[in-house]
């Protein structure tokens, strides 16, 4: 699909927490029962401001943030008058977006799950192994950015850890990314079951909140330039659909899997319920992982 490449007026941010530099970990940061719950929302928020008023010095003229975290993550009082807050969606994917925006972009993303040196890296929750599409594993930026390429909306901007601009560069080659933190912890952490897994991607180093804001601002700005003369942003994934998810041992509970397919429609196919089953063998989990080398 065509990309809108001289329309740059509307700016849909989708926004996260566990991508914020000075959100040191989940347990003390991302709850609302987290002693520092607040400070993080501040720190998300003014994140975003710098985001906004990039955009907006771009040449933006409507923004619209979406607050993706679970638990809910913008302080509201502190949000750039400039842009307006969107909470709650109906049946989860897409999460509001649609075709009338011209852009899509991300503050406070983390990577995908088993991603190396990444800092609080999950998809959807800690007890998810992996997802895939057609093959090509996503996390939450990327089961988002293909519900942006079907709906023809570009995909201009992301920032949160190393890790994940890195995963937003390989699956949007083009993207404008810019990386507040970095994650010092090796290994994707395969055997680990979900509490274990929460723990280990919590080492990192972070930039200064302030300066995260200046470079998220520069980021921006660079996002609307380059957006206005190449042409990047859609992912282009042909139907039909497959989504794979694996989910991690907890407890008592096994590995478990799902398959679903969608013949035409990818928003579709992120939308529809798990069907889970128990996993059966190692050789499985390889197979479902896409590890197995057949």
């Amino acid at each position: 699909m065509a990309s809108k490449r001289n329309a740059i007026e509307r700016i849909y941010i989708m926004t996260d927490l566990e991508g914020v530099a000075g959100v040191l970990n989940s347990e003390d940061w991302c709850a609302p029962e987290s002693p520092y719950y607040d400070l993080a929302k501040e720190f998300l928020t003014n994140e975003v401001n710098a985001a906004v008023d990039g955009f907006i010095h771009g040449g933006a003229n409507e923004i619209v943030v979406a607050d993706g975290h679970g638990h809910g993550a913008i302080d509201s009082r502190l949000l750039d008058p400039r842009a307006e807050l969107m909470r709650g969606w109906t049946g989860g994917y897409p999460f509001g977006l649609d075709e009338t925006w011209d852009a899509a972009a991300w503050v406070g993303q983390h990577a995908k799950s088993r991603t190396e040196l990444a800092h609080i890296a999950h998809t959807g929750n800690m007890g998810v192994l992996n997802l895939s599409v057609n093959g090509i594993s996503v996390g939450e930026f990327g089961g988002l950015a293909l519900c942006a390429g079907q709906l023809g909306v570009r995909v201009i901007f992301g920032s949160g850890d190393l890790a994940f601009t890195e995963e937003a560069e390989a699956l949007v080659p083009g993207i404008e990314t810019v990386a507040v933190k970095r994650g010092t912890s090796p290994g994707k952490g395969d055997d680990l079951d979900r509490e274990a897994y929460r723990k280990k991607n919590a080492p990192a180093i972070h930039k200064q909140p302030r300066r995260a804001c200046e470079m998220i601002r520069d980021g921006a700005v660079r996002a609307m330039s380059r957006a206005k003369q190449e042409d990047f942003g859609i992912v282009d994934l042909h139907a039909p659909f497959k989504r794979v998810a694996v989910w991690r041992q907890s407890g008592d509970q096994p590995r478990t899997y799902a398959i679903e397919r969608h013949p035409r429609d990818v928003i579709g196919l992120m939308a529809m319920p798990y069907k889970r089953k128990p996993v059966e063998s190692e050789k499985q989990l390889k197979e479902l992982l896409g590890e197995s080398g057949g």
